[in-house]
C-alpha cells in the first residue's frame, strides 16, 4: 500500500521516462525530467535546512511549477501554490498566515515577492535550484522518516470573513482520493487531459495526479482560450485531448455559444464536471454532440481532498430533472443529517457530511474554524471520529442516489416562505435563450435578485417564471449581463454579483 504520493512519480518515471507528463502550448516536461528536477529541488531545500514546514511556490502557471510541487514534497516540506494573477491583498494575507521561510519563484514573480512587507525569508529561483546536485542519501532518509499523515500541500479557499483559509491535506487523503478518482474516470497511460483551473486550487489535482499515477499526459490550457470557445475546442483537438474534468461554467460557455455548429471536440470520450449544477438544457447539447462519450458528475469539497462522490450518467434527463451526484468514492461515507443531527426520513433533505480517510487535516493555523466544521460524528458516541460538515444540502432520490439541492447559505426566508435560490436558478436555466443564471438575496432590501446571460428579454423571462414558480419565488429585480463574472477557478462569482447589485442600488 502506498504511503507517499511521490511513489506515483517514481514508478511512472521508471515505466515511461521519455513520455510527456505536463505541457503547455509551447513546451513540455517528460516524466524523467519532472523526476530529476523535483529531486534536485528537494535536495536543495533539505540541505538548506528546510523541513516539515510550508514552502510557497509563487510562479506563473507552467510545467515547471508542477515539478516544484513534487520537489517541495521530496524535501519533507509541504507546498503552498500561489499564482502571479492572485490579488496582492490576498497574497499578503496568506503570507501573514503562513510565515514561510522560503519561496520558490520564477523570473516573473521574484520582484513581487521582494515587495511583500511581511516576508523576510529566502527567495529561491526555480531555474537555479532545478539543477542542484541530487543527494539520494538525504532524500532516502527523509522518506524513511515520513508517514502518510504528513502534509502534502496547503491550498487556500475563500473565507466568509474575507480572510482566506488554508486547507492542509496529507499523503493518506490524497492517495485515497487519487485511487478512487482514476478508477472512476478510467484514466490510463493513453489518457490526454486538459487542465482548466489555476494550479493554486485543489481542482488541478484531478489532472496532475492522474498523470503521475497512470502515465497520462496533462496539457495546461491557456486561460485566455476560455474567452474564445471555438479556439478552445480547436486547442483540444490539436492536442488530441480525450479527458476533461472541468467546472460546469467552462462547459456551458462552449455549448451556449453554439460552438458545436462550427467545431466539435472529436477526441473527447470522458467529460467529468462539478462545482455547480449542470443546466440540463446545456448538458443535453453536450450529450447530443458526443453521444458515445462518458459523462460523470463529481462532487466534493476542498476539505475532503477535492471530490467525494460521483455519478456516471446512465439515462436521459428531462429539463425538470437534476443530475445526481450519485454515491461516495471508496473508503468514504456520506451522512445526511437534519437540524437535530439525525438521519432524515427517506427522500427528505439533510446536510451532507463526510467521513473517511479523505478528510484533510483542517485549516492551517486556524483551530477555531477547523473545530467548527470538523466535528465529532453525532451518530457515534463510542469513540472519537471526525466528520466534515459541508454546509451543502442534499437528499436521496427514489433510486437511492444522492442529489445536491443547495448550499445552506443559499437558503433564505422570503415573504414568510423558506426558499432555495438554486431552485429558481434551475427554472431560469430551462428557459429558451438563457445561457447562464444566478440568484442572490439582498438582505438589506429583502429582495431576490436574478442575474442572467442570454438573448431572452427580461420581461419575457419574468412572464415565463410566473408560469413555473409561486409568486413569493419570483425575483424582485432581474438584470441581464454580457458575461457572468467567474472566480479564478471558473465558478460563478456571487461576491461580484453582490457588488454589482450594490452599485445598481446606489444609482437608483
Amino acid at each position: 500500500m502506498k504511503r507517499n504520493i511521490l511513489e506515483y512519480l517514481e514508478q511512472t518515471a521508471a515505466r515511461y521516462p521519455e513520455k510527456t507528463a505536463f505541457a503547455n502550448e509551447s513546451m513540455g516536461m517528460t516524466f524523467s525530467e519532472v523526476y530529476q528536477a523535483s529531486r534536485s529541488i528537494g535536495t536543495c531545500l533539505a540541505e538548506k535546512g528546510y523541513g516539515k514546514e510550508p514552502v510557497v511556490i509563487y510562479m506563473k502557471k507552467h510545467p515547471h511549477m508542477i515539478a516544484a510541487f513534487w520537489g517541495v514534497v521530496y524535501s519533507g516540506c509541504f507546498y503552498v501554490p500561489m499564482d502571479e494573477e492572485m490579488p496582492e491583498f490576498r497574497i499578503e494575507l496568506i503570507f501573514q498566515n503562513l510565515h514561510p521561510r522560503a519561496v520558490i519563484c520564477d523570473g516573473d514573480t521574484q520582484d513581487k515577492v521582494r515587495a511583500l512587507e511581511d516576508f523576510d525569508g529566502e527567495i529561491l529561483s526555480y531555474d537555479e535550484i532545478c539543477g542542484y546536485p541530487c543527494n539520494d542519501l538525504v532524500l532516502d532518509q527523509i522518506r524513511q522518516r515520513s508517514i502518510d499523515t504528513d502534509p502534502v500541500y496547503i491550498v487556500f479557499t475563500s473565507g466568509s470573513t474575507g480572510v482566506p483559509k488554508g486547507v492542509a491535506a496529507c499523503h493518506r487523503s490524497v492517495i485515497d482520493y487519487v485511487e478512487s478518482l482514476t478508477e472512476v474516470l478510467g484514466v490510463t497511460e493513453d489518457s490526454v487531459l486538459a487542465n482548466q483551473t489555476p494550479l493554486y486550487f485543489d481542482a488541478c489535482l484531478k489532472e496532475l495526479f492522474s498523470s503521475l499515477k497512470c502515465g497520462a499526459t496533462t496539457y495546461l490550457v491557456p486561460k485566455q482560450l476560455f474567452m474564445f470557445p471555438v479556439r478552445l475546442v480547436e486547442f483540444l483537438n490539436e492536442h488530441k485531448i480525450n479527458t476533461v474534468c472541468w467546472v460546469v461554467s467552462a462547459l456551458t460557455m462552449i455549448s451556449s455559444m453554439k460552438t458545436f455548429d462550427k467545431v466539435v471536440p472529436k477526441y473527447l470520450h470522458t467529460i467529468a464536471f462539478g462545482s455547480e449544477v449542470f443546466p440540463i438544457r446545456q448538458f443535453n447539447l453536450w450529450r447530443k454532440t458526443l453521444p458515445n462519450a462518458r459523462f460523470i458528475n463529481l462532487y466534493g469539497p476542498t476539505e475532503a481532498t477535492g471530490m467525494s462522490c460521483y455519478y456516471e450518467v446512465d439515462r436521459e434527463f428531462e429539463e425538470t430533472d437534476v443530475i445526481p451526484i450519485g454515491r461516495p468514492f471508496k473508503n468514504t461515507e456520506i451522512l445526511l443529517l437534519d437540524r437535530d443531527d439525525q438521519i432524515p426520513p427517506a427522500g427528505e433533505p439533510g446536510e451532507i457530511c463526510i467521513r473517511g480517510t479523505a478528510l484533510t487535516l483542517g485549516y492551517y493555523n486556524n483551530p477555531e474554524k477547523t473545530d467548527e466544521v470538523f466535528v465529532q460524528n453525532p451518530l457515534n458516541h463510542s469513540y472519537h471520529e471526525l466528520i466534515y460538515r459541508t454546509g451543502d444540502i442534499g437528499k436521496l432520490n427514489e433510486r437511492g442516489e444522492l442529489v445536491f439541492l443547495s448550499r445552506k447559505d443559499y437558503q433564505i426566508k422570503h415573504m414568510g416562505h423558506r426558499i432555495e435560490l438554486g431552485e429558481i436558478e434551475v427554472h431560469v436555466n430551462r428557459i429558451e435563450g438563457i445561457r447562464s443564471a444566478c440568484c442572490i438575496y439582498d438582505k438589506e432590501t429583502e429582495k431576490i435578485v436574478l442575474f442572467y446571460v442570454g438573448e431572452t428579454d427580461q420581461k419575457d423571462l419574468v412572464v415565463a417564471l410566473r408560469k413555473k414558480l409561486p409568486r413569493y419565488m419570483i425575483p424582485n429585480h432581474v438584470y441581464v449581463l454580457e458575461r457572468m463574472p467567474l472566480t479564478a477557478n471558473g465558478k460563478i462569482d456571487r461576491l461580484k454579483l453582490r457588488q454589482i447589485n450594490d452599485e445598481k442600488k446606489r444609482r437608483k
